[in-house]
């Protein structure tokens, strides 16, 4: 199918927008789309000791509602990414978005622990579809009317998905002060109804895409590659929750990404094409500080969180009141250089931020006073606001445009991955109680990780090409690409 065709059938049926802008119809449902994953990934972190409580289960088994929606979200967003790529995004985000308000009523009534992990697998799926969207829609856009950096919307974006994501624990705190834990999945029901409405009326209509050849793309799906591709991730995070007395998990995770890896190269629509992938470098490396960065950014949320709450003796509102200037810092930050297109510097003041970060809560201590908890989560939000915004753009600019959903996807797989180390690393250091020592060992872990994070930005070269000179050469070829 040629690119215009591509790009005519993208524009909605009732075009509002102006037409040599982008259409800000859009930017409601790619926005709420988007929040609902990060939203979930973090209000659960003030809910882990009252859900402990109510199930008596200690922090190892609760673990498991963050792994859970993490498994679900690693795997599921390529898979949407690539679903989104065929079908256009329009389907995937309703369906998606039905399935996150079914997760919520089944976390609402679970009665016991392994109905409320569940109930989060499902919300890993459901809400897999928002952010491919939103980047699938932001590049067509970005086509259509000849603007190949919306540097504003990508902004808007990265305040919705990851600065927003800091409002969770807040948010999370007063909804238990309300109604309890299972608020916090309640939650999903309104939410869900908000995407759908919001989808329904404002997302292009896509009509089924046809190859070339007048065939449908359901033969593009490489099930065979998902397989392989889930069962190595399933494997990963098994193998990272015991990693002491599993090894035979990491032998199959080795195993099934070869497996993985030889059918890709020869699979005619390869799920995750590794021969373009591993030829570009760059966006691998920006893969790979995606990881490094939300190892840091979830051992954070979880572990601290779940500190102020057991070690300070915080009641769960009063730690989620606490992540606040958190959510202030990484707006302001996100807003006042969302418009600077250069990476590079963004991700080494963040580097710098997340050392400065680890290295303070080795100042805490149980009776630590309460502006001392107050300026770690307001140093740690100097980070937050930067290295997402960073990442985002970094794939926008790096990856194959033809492959935005599934590039997007893998970006969140692999910042989905570090939160599954992060949250296995938690429930390694602090075992049955969360203490001051389990947290001063949690950042020890944490600094070295914060420590090789700015080492591969610092060296990697590739950075320097992304900014103003590239906007000024894509401004310059843009005549001739019309």
């Amino acid at each position: 199918m040629s690119r215009t065709r591509g790009l005519r059938r993208l524009r909605p049926d009732r075009a509002e927008g102006p037409a040599d802008g982008f259409d800000r119809r859009l930017l409601a449902p790619m926005m709420m789309g988007s929040a609902l994953n990060p939203v979930n990934s973090s209000i659960i972190s003030v809910s882990l000791v009252p859900i402990g409580a109510a199930f008596g289960a200690p922090p190892s088994q609760t673990a498991w509602l963050i792994s859970a929606l993490y498994l679900a979200t690693a795997i599921g967003q390529p898979v949407m990414g690539r679903l989104i790529d065929l079908f256009g995004p329009r389907r995937l985000f309703l369906a998606g978005t039905v399935l996150t308000g079914v997760a919520g009523l089944v976390g609402m009534l679970a009665p016991n622990l392994g109905v409320l992990i569940a109930a989060r697998v499902l919300l890993g799926f459901g809400t897999c579809a928002g952010y491919p969207a939103a980047m699938y829609l932001i590049r067509s856009e970005a086509r259509r009317t000849g603007q190949e950096s919306p540097a504003g919307v990508l902004t808007a974006l990265a305040v919705t998905t990851q600065t927003i994501a800091v409002i969770g624990p807040s948010l999370g705190g007063l909804l238990i002060g309300v109604g309890g834990w299972r608020t916090t999945l309640a939650v999903n029901i309104p939410l869900a109804l908000a995407g759908l409405y919001l989808g329904a009326r404002r997302l292009p209509a896509t009509p089924a895409v046809r190859r070339d050849d007048g065939h449908r793309p359901v033969g593009d799906l490489d099930l065979p590659g998902m397989g392989l591709f889930s069962v190595a991730l399933v494997s990963l995070l098994l193998f990272l929750m015991n990693p002491g007395g599993a090894w035979y998990l990491l032998l199959l995770t080795v195993t099934a990404a070869a497996a993985f890896t030889w059918r890709e190269r020869r699979a005619r629509q390869p799920f995750i094409d590794v021969r373009v992938l591993g030829g570009n470098l760059p966006l691998l490396a920006t893969y790979g500080r995606a990881l490094l960065c939300y190892v840091v950014t979830y051992a954070f949320l979880y572990g601290y969180t779940q500190w102020t709450q057991e070690g300070r003796g915080l009641t769960a509102s009063q730690a989620g009141l606490v992540q606040l200037p958190l959510f202030t810092v990484a707006i302001l930050v996100s807003t006042l250089t969302g418009r600077r297109q250069a990476v590079r510097g963004k991700l080494l003041v963040g580097a710098v931020g997340q050392i400065g970060a680890c290295a303070m809560l080795f100042l805490l201590q149980g009776d630590s006073p309460l502006w001392m908890l107050l300026a770690v989560v307001a140093v740690l939000g100097i980070p937050q606001g930067l290295n997402s915004l960073a990442l985002q753009n970094a794939v926008y600019h790096q990856a194959d445009p033809e492959r935005m959903g599934s590039s997007a996807g893998l970006l969140r797989t692999f910042g989905y991955l570090g939160a599954i180390v992060a949250s296995a690393a938690n429930g390694a250091f602090f075992g049955d109680h969360v203490d001051t020592g389990g947290l001063h060992h949690l950042a020890t872990f944490m600094l070295a990780i914060s420590v090789l994070f700015l080492a591969v930005t610092v060296f990697d070269r590739s950075l320097r090409r992304i900014g103003p000179a590239e906007s000024k050469a894509e401004g310059e070829a843009r005549p001739t690409d019309r």
